[in-house]
């Protein structure tokens, strides 16, 4: 067995049905993951989930989803729940739910703002919370936060502002969780290739983000393309991967930590 292996592992992903999510399911169960839970937000991304799930057992996992909507305390604890009812207790839990709103300040509503803070920040801390509740000892917990948190930049005050909290609660959690051999991390990529990314940016904003990083030209878009970000996690949440408390940036081919 590989020392970095996935072997035999029990995993539950929020957001699990498609894009980046959906392709870390697939790949989790490639590696030899014995049972997969992914969680989707609503009923448009069922059709999504149900060709996840038939590619997760293809490769000869268990699979199981739970349709939710995360932004409340409660939902998060029926979700783990249900997860551990269907798979037993996770080793592994990974969080790549997010909301984006490319908006300058001075238009951004309360009820926006109210959103944003509770996909992005409030979702986050209560699935590490209900991980920390749940994981088998030993276990990897990983949440998908932005590269714009090492940025300088206008206009995403709202998404980066509300994904920035993470950090932190990645930091206490790896404190908090440390001396059951649970690591604790988050990953960062840059703008990448999905239907999550298009809808917020302008079509010039599109076209400066396909050549503004050095090896864009390298890349099948000019954007962060989701399959180069799978083996970064896949590295995270396997055994023989200890680093905790740490937000690894990925941003269109460099990396910085």
């Amino acid at each position: 067995m590989s020392k970095h292996s996935i072997e035999g592992k029990t995993v539950l992903i929020a957001g699990g049905a498609k894009n980046l999510g959906g392709l870390i399911a697939r790949d989790l169960a490639e590696h030899g993951a014995k049972a997969v839970a992914i969680h989707y937000n609503s009923a448009s991304a069922k059709k999504d989930a149900e060709e996840t799930l038939a590619a997760i057992q293809s490769a000869g996992a268990k699979a199981v989803a739970f349709s939710a909507d995360l932004t409340t305390a409660r939902a998060m604890e029926q979700l783990f729940a249900d997860a551990v009812a269907a798979i037993g207790r996770p080793d592994i839990a990974i969080n790549t739910v997010g909301k984006v709103l490319k908006k300058p300040m001075t238009e951004i509503t309360e009820a926006e703002y109210d959103q944003m803070s509770a996909v992005n920040t409030k979702a986050a801390f209560f699935f590490i919370k209900e991980a920390g509740r749940h994981l088998k000892d030993n276990g990897k917990i990983c949440t998908l936060v932005t590269s714009l948190l090492g940025a300088f930049t206008p206009f995403y005050s709202s998404y980066a502002g509300t994904k920035a909290p993470v950090e932190h609660f990645t930091r206490a959690a790896a404190k908090e969780f440390g001396d059951r051999g649970i690591s604790v991390t988050a990953i960062g990529p840059g703008p990448m290739d999905t239907p999550f990314f298009y809808p917020a940016e302008g079509a010039e904003a599109v076209a400066y983000h396909k050549t503004a990083a050095a090896l864009s030209k390298f890349s099948r878009t000019g954007l962060t393309d989701i399959q180069d970000i799978v083996p970064w996690i896949r590295f995270m949440v396997s055994d023989g991967w200890w680093m905790t408390g740490q937000t690894i940036l990925v941003n269109g081919g460099y990396t910085t930590k």
